[in-house]
């Protein structure tokens, strides 16, 4: 049984979700306060959860952006990277970067009525995990696509 963690990595808060036998459930996020603190939890989250795989959502440069300049890209992506750099990883684990875009806006528009999408922006980091798990199913649709 293979079981894998997807983060969304953000400032202030991680969203996380989980997939246990290709069944992807939100889970509560990580609040940041600041680096150390972050890598820590992430860390005894994948340790507590037994993950075989951990997928960390990355913006990819895409030539049609219009939202996005390249230098804010390329500067996402280093930050991701140093943080994941933080993490001590069990040596089985495999790390996987998947592209994140508009997994916000996707979780977002998943929530159905005006009271949750008001509850998404409350800062509780509700929606951080819905987009982690919106690039978790991403993950397991191109990989179940693949296999």
């Amino acid at each position: 049984m293979q079981i894998i963690l997807a983060l969304d990595i953000g400032l202030k808060r991680i969203g996380v979700a989980k997939a246990i036998q290709n069944i992807p459930l939100p889970l509560p996020p990580i609040f940041r306060k600041n680096r150390n603190q972050a890598a820590q939890e992430v860390n005894h989250l994948i340790v507590k959860s037994k993950a075989d795989v951990l997928v960390v959502g990355i913006p990819i440069q895409d030539s049609t952006s219009i939202f996005d300049s390249n230098d804010s890209i390329l500067t996402m992506q280093r930050r991701i990277q140093h943080f994941v750099s933080l993490l001590t990883l069990p040596p089985h684990l495999k790390i996987v970067f998947w592209d994140e875009s508009f997994s916000s806006f996707e979780a977002l528009q998943r929530l159905e009525d005006k009271k949750s999408r008001k509850k998404a922006h409350s800062k509780d980091g509700s929606l951080d995990s819905l987009a982690a798990l919106v690039i978790l199913e991403r993950f397991l649709e191109r990989n179940h696509l693949n296999s």
